[in-house]
């Protein structure tokens, strides 16, 4: 059954919570409350990547998730860094995160991917196609699961390269990152073929626009965290490895559901 991240955002402006969390102490309650809703990662990111949004100097970065990190990892949870600069996976990891996890699939900063070769964590490669401030620019695939599966297999290929081997690499998507609805459901469909691939695969379908699409008009946060749970249910019957969730409790309920459903087991149930 699919694992589940749960998503801290210690930032000011992401789409969904942004500024919910920004101190450390909500933050790390925050982080705390989703590994205690059956989240088996808590996903530490210090850096909005919405559609729109402007860079922050990494050193703010580091500022915001370090401490967070230091905290959560000190109370025994399993932390990955949501970072797309070498220098902050690399002091993140120092503070226990396992896990780097870069939406930009290490083409944002060349030096994060040999950075985390050197360390023990894993690595989340995610399809990306230029930053949040114009990613939508290039938001032009003639067959996207074709497209899609191509370049993270680039990708991967460049962090064997590095030194990283495949055990310890994930790959992501990249859902809602320069696609367009229609795009995102095309690739949903497509998951099966980026799964055969071989590494693990990690989906991050949470809140986010194509939700709203499919629901129609401005679909509140709990329908689209209901609608999320449904997407973390299909992604795990394609065979994915992970789902990425603010809802942790939502996803583990509909994870657990179709693992009674299949005859499976659930990890993820309440306790």
């Amino acid at each position: 059954m699919a694992v589940i991240m749960g998503v801290v955002n210690v930032t000011a402006d992401s789409f969904s919570d942004g500024g919910r969390y920004l101190r450390h102490d909500a933050a790390i309650a925050h982080g705390l409350a989703l590994r205690a809703a059956g989240a088996a990662i808590v996903d530490v990111g210090g850096e909005s990547t919405r559609p729109g949004a402007e860079r922050v100097p990494a050193a703010v970065e580091q500022e915001r998730v370090l401490p967070v990190i230091e905290a959560l990892v000190g109370a025994g949870a399993v932390v990955s860094v949501d970072t797309m600069n070498a220098s902050t996976a690399v002091l993140a990891v120092a503070e226990g995160a396992t896990i780097v996890n870069d939406v930009s699939g290490g083409l944002a900063d060349p030096e994060l991917v040999p950075a985390v070769a050197g360390t023990a964590a894993d690595l989340v490669l995610g399809h990306w196609r230029g930053h949040s401030s114009d990613m939508y620019a290039r938001a032009r695939y003639d067959d996207i699961v074709a497209e899609v599966t191509g370049e993270l297999t680039r990708r991967l290929q460049a962090a064997t390269d590095a030194g990283i081997p495949p055990r310890r690499i994930v790959l992501d998507p990249g859902f809602g990152f320069g696609k367009e609805p229609a795009d995102n459901w095309a690739l949903a469909r497509g998951l099966p073929r980026l799964v055969a691939l071989g590494p693990r695969v990690l989906v991050g379908t949470s809140r986010k626009r194509m939700l709203a699409t499919a629901l129609g008009g401005a679909a509140s946060e709990q329908r689209r965290d209901l609608a999320t749970a449904v997407t973390s249910v299909l992604a795990a019957q394609s065979g994915v490895w992970g789902v990425r969730v603010h809802d942790v409790a939502g996803t583990r309920d509909a994870l657990a559901v179709l693992a009674a459903w299949t005859g499976g087991s659930c990890s993820h149930a309440p306790d």
